[in-house]
């Protein structure tokens, strides 16, 4: 079958200019002022001053414009700006394994950074070795997901709510309370001077913690791929084969639900530029349209419509980003798909 073979080439090509690793490495962040206060002996090994979490860095002026126009797009809410010593906290907090119950797990364990911060496997395994409902989402780009709500089945209403949900995660974290992370933290040393340059006191609260880790996830942001680099240069750096897997996108309406409707493919607009964020497409049916993924005819897990009760959520997911798509196997939300090329040809020939 070489059409379907020239199908599965042109849309892997897709995934390979979508693919960057999001977080920026220290030589290409800006240092800003003001000094932190220092840490005491034993704490992580931070810079003297905190990197520049707060400007997204390079953003291709397509996308740059198009997020100008719809402000609304980026979900950061107005109690809850990223600060560079907020998301440094949350960065500390992200990575320390002292947020779990026994001290095994950390948000990291399950969000790898080379993985696309995802955990490269179909269920992640939890404090006591016990395995996640679901498949870890990639954390990048979250601050641009319009409608601001998180998991799979979006039960959180923003990311302030969703990042404390695992730490009390029987499986995932196990901590009893949030009351009794505190207690925890305040033990630890070098939280206290953290807090501080953070919020200007060393209170350490269950906020606090929620809005430090939201403000490093904001932070993650993803817009330097080869894709990217093609908005900016009308795709001159495109080989025929990935320019071929651009128009397939846009041709079999992938970036209906996997972008912003501004940029779908119609007859005043025959070669779009999709941002590949996602907008109006969260995952649920606003329009009533009945529509899920296409996975199954008796859904095992219901995801939305397992929340919402109602028959047209059944079957429908929070809809995953194409950016770092490489990187992010396996897919959907039960990883039941290893590769991209087992995804195109569910939808190619199953769906």
């Amino acid at each position: 079958m070489p059409g379907r073979t020239l199908t599965v080439l042109s849309f892997l090509c897709l995934g390979s200019f979508l693919f960057y690793s999001s977080c920026q490495k220290p030589a290409d962040i800006v240092i800003s002022p003001p000094p932190p206060d220092p840490l005491p002996e034993g704490s992580p090994d931070l810079p003297a001053t905190p990197y520049d979490y707060v400007n997204v860095g390079y953003m291709p002026h397509h996308i740059k414009a198009y997020i100008q126009g719809d402000p609304a797009v980026d979900n950061t809410p107005a109690t809850n700006p990223i600060t560079n010593h907020g998301a440094t906290l949350g960065r500390v907090l992200f990575y320390d394994k002292a947020l779990s119950v026994n001290n095994t797990t950390a948000c990291a364990s399950c969000h790898h950074q080379d993985k696309g911060f995802t955990d490269g496997t179909a269920l992640s395994k939890g404090h006591a070795g016990g395995a996640t409902r679901r498949n870890a989402m990639p954390v990048f780009n979250l601050r641009f997901f319009k409608a601001g709500k998180m998991f799979w089945d979006l039960r959180a209403a923003t990311l302030e709510e969703q990042v404390l949900a695992p730490i009390t995660d029987a499986v995932e974290m196990g901590m009893p309370s949030h009351a009794a992370l505190v207690t925890k933290l305040k033990a630890i040393p070098y939280y206290l001077p953290l807090f501080r340059n953070a919020f200007g006191t060393e209170d350490i609260t269950p906020e606090r913690v929620s809005k430090a880790l939201a403000q490093f996830v904001r932070s993650v942001v993803s817009f330097s791929s080869k894709y990217d680099k093609g908005l900016d240069n009308n795709f001159a750096n495109f080989s025929p084969a990935e320019l071929s897997g651009k128009a397939l996108v846009a041709r079999f309406n992938c970036i209906e639900c996997h972008s912003d409707l501004t940029n779908t493919r119609k007859p005043s607009n025959p070669d779009p530029k999709p941002t590949f964020l996602l907008v109006e497409n969260t995952g649920e049916n606003i329009f009533n349209a009945g529509i899920n993924n296409g996975l199954d005819i008796n859904y095992a897990d219901n995801g939305i419509g397992e929340r919402t009760g109602q028959l047209k959520d059944m079957g429908t997911f929070k809809m995953p980003s194409l950016r770092n798509v490489a990187l992010t196997a396996p897919y959907m939300h039960d990883g039941r798909f290893a590769t991209l090329e087992a995804v195109i040809d569910h939808y190619n020939e199953g769906a």
